[in-house]
């Protein structure tokens, strides 16, 4: 009896969070009552391929052509008969897609929907001790009917409750992501989160596709350390080296204590024969690191390769 009684406060613990993200998400006021993303792509699930079918539908809703198929060897792993959340967003940007992963909030996966933006979710559709796990694609909802729906398995416009993608949703520790072409971003208010995802997509992205996605970034958040660095480091690698110093000069500005702006500036400002402005940076920079051994390693190659400079071209 007691087992029971337990089991039962459980479950009413569960439907109560729920109905909490439920209330304060179909009260917020920001959010458009409705929206769905009609033209989103639909791509049928074969068994266990729901992780193939789910990617395939955000990639090619950015315009991204690829099948199901061709994403089963990058995603799928036999032996768990699923797909691991890590290489669903590795192999987003294998295919030239920034993946972002989406706050752990009803509303902000309802946000990117209302963007534009469909939102790929992993659910537990059986139980915490029996779990079924699934990928879908987030594609719509509707507040004021408190429904949602999905791309999911073998149904083009699978609608729940969002009461029970919450619980269900929630079972996956709330884990979202969108896949957005360079140059865009999440409709989300989290800097932090597209810093580390352009970070992580420019390992495999071209020199260009990194540029526009710092670009568009420190647009929005003109003052973010990795941003800015970035975005100075992308233009560099195309050889805009007036916006590159620019950026790194901005950084230094924003952040006047980063050792690594102040050296990035008087890289820039060396090859562009300013050796003057370029020695002070330096030095700034020098001060700045502190008793940081491979920051002062970098630095002090930089004052050495200003002072060779000064040598074969003084005043």
């Amino acid at each position: 009896m007691f087992r029971k009684g337990l089991m039962l406060a459980f479950f009413l613990l569960l439907n109560a969070c729920a109905a909490t993200g439920v209330r304060e998400t179909v009260q917020n006021k920001e959010l458009p009552r409705q929206h769905e993303l009609t033209e989103t792509p639909f791509f049928p699930q074969d068994l266990y391929h729901c992780g193939p079918a789910a990617l395939a539908t955000a990639l090619n809703a950015v315009d991204i052509r690829v099948t199901p198929n061709q994403l089963v060897p990058e995603v799928y792993i036999p032996a768990r008969q699923g797909s691991l959340q890590i290489e669903m967003l590795a192999a987003a940007r294998r295919h030239g897609a920034l993946s972002v992963k989406v706050a752990p909030k009803l509303d902000a996966v309802l946000k990117e929907v209302a963007a534009g933006n469909v939102v790929v979710v992993m659910q537990n559709l059986g139980l915490s001790w029996a779990p079924s796990w699934h990928y879908a694609v987030v594609v719509g909802y509707h507040l004021d009917q408190e429904k949602i729906w999905l791309r999911s398995g073998t149904f083009e416009r699978f609608e729940m409750t969002l009461s029970t993608f919450q619980r269900t949703w929630a079972r996956s520790e709330h884990w979202a992501f969108v896949a957005l072409k360079p140059g865009s971003l999440p409709a989300g208010d989290n800097p932090d989160a597209v810093a580390k995802a352009i970070v992580a997509f420019e390992k495999n992205s071209n020199k260009q596709d990194a540029y526009l996605s710092y670009d568009a970034a420190v647009k929005r958040w003109s003052n973010h350390l990795v941003l800015l660095m970035g975005l100075g480091n992308s233009a560099y690698a195309l050889e805009n080296y007036k916006q590159a110093t620019s950026a790194f000069r901005d950084a230094t500005i924003a952040h006047p204590d980063s050792a690594a702006a102040h050296n990035n500036l008087a890289n820039m400002l060396l090859m562009q024969g300013d050796a003057s402005a370029a020695k002070l940076a330096a030095e700034n920079a020098l001060q700045l690191a502190g008793a940081d051994p491979g920051m002062r390693v970098q630095i002090l190659k930089t004052i050495e390769e200003i002072n060779a400079y000064k040598l074969k071209n003084p005043q």
